[in-house]
């Protein structure tokens, strides 16, 4: 493989996570994980194909139901695309917050006991992580960078 000489910075806009519910999902990840709905009005008056939560300024969770894998994958054209999981996801974010949500998690009675230590991403060397399922069994890991 060769490298290429001009190595541009990209931003990860967003990831879709299918669902079964989405109401349910969407209360799970602005409830307990505490993320903004986005389009979730949109949504629920029949305007918005589906709702999605902000991570971040520049970056949104899709929240897709399985129903229709169908028909998105028919728009991406890469049979046997709609409805794979993905394996996670990761949120950074402050420390205080990571602590703040884990307790949010464990009141919800959501495992978080999976934790890492010291592991590698997109900000280098995070120094705590644990992966937590939400309703429909999509696995995110949280993690703070020092």
């Amino acid at each position: 493989m060769t490298r290429v000489a001009h190595h541009r910075l990209m931003r990860l806009d967003h990831v879709v996570l299918w669902t079964k519910d989405v109401r349910a999902a969407m209360d799970f990840y602005t409830t307990v994980v505490g993320l903004m709905p986005v389009r979730f009005d949109e949504f629920e008056a029949g305007e918005a194909p589906f709702p999605s939560v902000r991570v971040c300024e520049d970056a949104i969770i899709d929240l897709i139901a399985v129903e229709n894998a169908a028909g998105t994958e028919s728009m991406t054209r890469v049979a046997g695309s709609a409805g794979y999981p993905v394996n996670h996801v990761c949120i950074a974010m402050s420390k205080a917050e990571y602590d703040a949500l884990d307790r949010r998690l464990q009141a919800a009675g959501v495992d978080t006991g999976a934790r890492l230590n010291r592991s590698f991403g997109a900000r280098g060397w995070a120094p705590q992580g644990y992966y937590f399922a939400d309703p429909d069994g999509n696995v995110i890991e949280a993690r703070y960078y020092e």
